[in-house]
């Protein structure tokens, strides 16, 4: 932990703003004004609609009653001259971020980044995304966990109904981008339900056969070994009926959001119920291993009829922690243990 000044970040952002940095408001007052108070220091480089929904005030004052103290990180400067810092948290992308961010892991292997950049980037490309969950193939008593089937078309949008196919896909078919990036284009997605439509699509993206999951998907939130569950509105099911008389594409611009909660709808049980803990335990603790990353969530869906099976179709790094239920109290104390563990370990 650092010897370091309390001080609180400024809070005129523009949602539509580039990242900023915070460093007349934070970084000076915390060198010029230290106090000999012991905090957990905690440098961020976020943007600034990132910064504006998850370094909420409530979370800043609980964090500090609790040692912990946020500091913006300067872009403009050398990372290695500022700090110290016990925590970096980031959520940026570009190879020089990237870059700046391994130099600084390799010089300073005392502090924690979360996460480590190249394993980020597994995650912003849905053609590797979900491979960790296929190759896991996870069955237990309590169910089982898989991906739908899914075809990537990097381009060439005429040749997507000879590929779907070729591949045994079966109608209608989900459509989603092939870079998850984060922005708003990358969490659009399309509903194709005849052959013909296909060729509308824009490559390159990637296509999973839908699942019908009574209209609800579960957000399972990660952070560290801390797991939280909410229920999300989704697309509703389509019956051979509909799918025998609907053509052409639908497009929607983000499915699952906070204000299509779930949680409390009167919902039929059988599509309402959570998928079993010791399931989430399991997927999540063997998740960690596989991806390397400590803040992600995972979207699952439960196939209708079924009680038992379940399908990951998405993985978000760094998700909306902000929406989630608590999540002031959960993340503070998985910062403080990150810290403390380092701790154990340098005094074995």
């Amino acid at each position: 932990m650092r010897l370091e000044e309390e001080f609180s970040h400024c809070d005129n952002y523009d949602e539509e703003e580039e990242p900023k940095t915070m460093s007349q408001c934070s970084i000076g007052v915390l060198q010029q004004q230290q106090q000999q108070q012991k905090f957990v220091v905690v440098g961020y480089a976020l943007t600034s609609k990132k910064i504006k929904s998850f370094l909420q005030p409530k979370f800043e004052g609980l964090a500090r009653n609790k040692g912990i103290l946020f500091v913006a990180i300067d872009q403009n400067r050398p990372l290695s001259d500022q700090g110290p810092f016990d925590i970096v948290l980031h959520k940026l992308t570009g190879k020089e971020w990237r870059q700046i961010l391994e130099d600084y892991r390799q010089t300073h292997p005392e502090v924690t980044v979360l996460d480590p950049p190249d394993a980020i980037q597994h995650l912003h490309n849905r053609q590797s995304m979900l491979q960790c969950v296929a190759d896991m193939n996870l069955s237990t008593s309590y169910g089982r966990v898989g991906v739908p089937r899914q075809l990537v078309i990097k381009k060439d949008a005429s040749s997507i109904a000879d590929a779907v196919d070729k591949a045994g896909l079966i109608l209608p078919l989900v459509a989603k981008p092939l870079v998850a990036d984060g922005s708003a284009k990358s969490h659009e997605l399309s509903l194709a339900y005849d052959q013909y439509s296909l060729q509308k699509l824009e490559p390159p993206l990637v296509l999973q056969e839908f699942v019908n999951h009574g209209g609800v998907l579960f957000k399972v939130y990660i952070v560290g070994e801390a797991i939280k569950v909410v229920r999300r509105f989704s697309l509703p099911d389509v019956t051979k009926r509909e799918l025998s008389k609907v053509t052409g594409v639908f497009r929607f611009p983000r499915v699952s959001c906070a204000a299509a909660s779930a949680d409390d709808a009167d919902l039929d049980p059988s599509v309402a119920e959570l998928p079993p803990r010791p399931l989430l335990e399991r997927l999540a603790k063997e998740l960690r291993w596989r991806l390397g990353l400590r803040l992600f969530n995972l979207d699952i869906i439960r196939e209708h009829g079924t009680r038992d099976h379940f399908y990951v179709i998405d993985i978000n790094y760094f998700p909306g922690y902000g929406k989630m239920p608590g999540y002031e109290h959960i993340f503070t104390d998985f910062l403080l243990s990150l810290v403390q563990s380092r701790y154990k370990k340098r005094s074995s």
